[in-house]
């Protein structure tokens, strides 16, 4: 089974593109700027024609979209890129595994089921959710995966920060009062994965079992590398006037009746 994987040089796309391997697929991850051990396609998902040339090209069974623009306000990558692979997917006739995130909703709700409508509040959420509408009216039979923070193998993003603020090297706070389910990097590739193999059709909250604050992740994460976790800043999101969803919580009980994989909490593969 031949398996394209867009963001390869990514934290999740490097994890899918090995684990994938392992598993027996023959697995292909995508680069923009240089190959990598993971990366050996060069694909450009806001150029719609590059994206249709690879995928006629490579020919495979299944694309999980894990790539993502390197600005989080770059929404010709984070929105028209998700549009672009759902056409040719369609086009092709292929197998579509979207990543989506939790950053589409406001946090007035607290907890959030599949059925859930986006609710975005700043720019990153509101290029997430049109990506969504796009994949799922290209593509209906494809799996939209929302998850939450990604973390586990000491390259995520929630990771470098909580090491770049003890270091001092950057200024800036985590926030008490940001709830998340954060996941561990090979759950959600393996659970993708799952997927990519299944005919499952629609929304899948995949996220850890844990809701956490990134403060108190961030001070999970100073432990488990041996940084002095009262060196932390804290903040919460009213203190600083930000427009950011707070308390965000994907409800993932369908996830554990759909796959084998267990999404362990954050407490658990961290602590």
């Amino acid at each position: 089974m031949r398996l394209l994987i867009t963001g390869g040089t990514g934290s999740l796309g490097r994890r899918v593109v090995v684990r994938a391997a392992a598993a027996g697929w023959d697995a292909t991850g995508t680069y923009l700027s240089a190959p990598t051990a993971t990366a050996t396609l060069r694909l450009d998902i806001r150029d719609r024609g590059d994206v249709r040339r690879v995928v006629r090209e490579l020919r495979p069974d299944a694309v999980i979209h894990a790539a993502a623009g390197r600005d989080r306000n770059d929404w010709p990558a984070n929105a028209d890129g998700a549009a672009h692979v759902a056409v040719a997917a369609a086009e092709a006739g292929v197998r579509l595994i979207h990543v989506s995130s939790d950053a589409i909703f406001s946090g007035r709700a607290v907890s959030y089921t599949e059925d859930a409508l986006p609710d975005p509040v700043y720019a990153y959420g509101a290029a997430k959710a049109a990506a969504e509408t796009a994949v799922r009216a290209a593509v209906p039979s494809a799996a939209v995966v929302r998850t939450s923070l990604i973390l586990g193998d000491g390259n995520g993003y929630h990771e470098k920060l909580t090491h770049d603020l003890v270091a001092g090297r950057i200024t800036g706070a985590l926030f008490t009062d940001e709830i998340r389910k954060p996941v561990h990097v090979d759950d959600l590739a393996d659970a993708l994965l799952e997927l990519a193999a299944g005919d499952y059709a629609g929304v899948l909250n995949v996220a850890g079992a844990d809701p956490i604050s990134r403060y108190d992740l961030g001070v999970l994460v100073a432990r488990r590398d041996g940084l002095d976790a009262s060196a932390i800043p804290a903040a919460t999101v009213a203190e600083l006037g930000l427009q950011r969803p707070t308390d965000v919580r994907l409800v993932t009980d369908r996830a554990a009746a759909v796959l084998t994989t267990r999404l362990r909490g954050a407490t658990e593969f961290i602590g």
